[in-house]
């Protein structure tokens, strides 16, 4: 089994996001895939909740010891990834995912504080000699001067060249992800032919030819896609963008 986990210092980053993201490019590149939630918040177990189909697994776990345990044993069920989603900030649990880490995504978007805050994640993962590598996460759409800024920036933060620990290819921010985060469904599931899916299954690529694996993509899901837009997106919808916040969505929950 590999264990991936995402880290970062800094909340925000869209650590959740990409875990739900990378694993279900993952299962369809053939994996039986776990994910571990060690964040409080509960962005995965809600996402869960919300979910039409019974995989994957989420697994809430918040104790150190716990995750240590956790990651020992699920090899021994057959899971060949397992994919941590982390909480903000440097806690015992996040400690506990990265000493067990066979790699280590530091998500970061292309902003100096992002980027600064990113210092904390890595000198852990530098203690435990974990290989790693960022993501340049939430980017915004024609930015090039930017994201070389930001590249720039990593590399001189870890002391590397970036071309060596920055993956391939930045993520987008588009409202691709947040639709399919509403419908418990990850943005390969949502629009599977969008430029936002694209990017995640190139990326997976990326994060499992660093893992030393021959990655094989298959273009069939694994489940069928829903039949119909779920009642929660035209909801949504309609509800001016600055309200789309955590009690407005319970309520549009509530009406459906």
């Amino acid at each position: 089994m590999q264990t991936i986990v995402l880290a970062t210092q800094k909340g925000g980053a869209g650590k959740s996001t990409l875990a739900i993201s990378l694993a279900l490019a993952a299962i369809r590149a053939g994996h039986n895939v776990r994910l571990i939630e060690t964040d409080t918040q509960g962005t995965l177990s809600n996402w869960k909740r919300r979910r039409p189909y019974a995989a994957p697994i989420v697994e809430p776990i918040y104790a150190a010891r716990e995750v240590e345990q956790r990651l020992q044993s699920l090899g021994r069920e057959g899971v060949t990834v397992t994919i941590v989603d982390t909480a903000g900030g440097i806690t015992a649990a996040t400690n506990s995912a990265i000493r067990y880490a066979d790699f280590c995504l530091i998500p970061a978007r292309p902003s100096i504080a992002d980027i600064e805050a990113t210092a904390a994640t890595l000198s852990v993962v530098r203690a435990w000699r974990k290989p790693f590598a960022y993501v340049l996460n939430q980017t915004p759409i024609r930015s090039a001067a930017r994201l070389a800024g930001a590249e720039n920036l990593l590399g001189d933060e870890a002391a590397l060249d970036a071309a060596d620990i920055v993956a391939r290819p930045v993520i987008v921010m588009r409202n691709d992800h947040q639709d399919a985060l509403i419908a418990g469904l990850a943005v390969c599931e949502h629009a599977p032919g969008g430029k936002s899916a694209e990017e995640i299954r190139a990326l997976w690529q990326w994060v499992d030819a660093r893992l030393g694996n021959a990655s094989t993509a298959r273009d069939a899901p694994i489940v069928k896609e829903l039949v119909e837009t779920p009642k929660i997106l035209p909801a949504m919808a309609a509800l001016p963008s600055v309200a789309n916040d955590s009690a407005r969505f319970l309520r549009v929950l509530a009406r459906t």
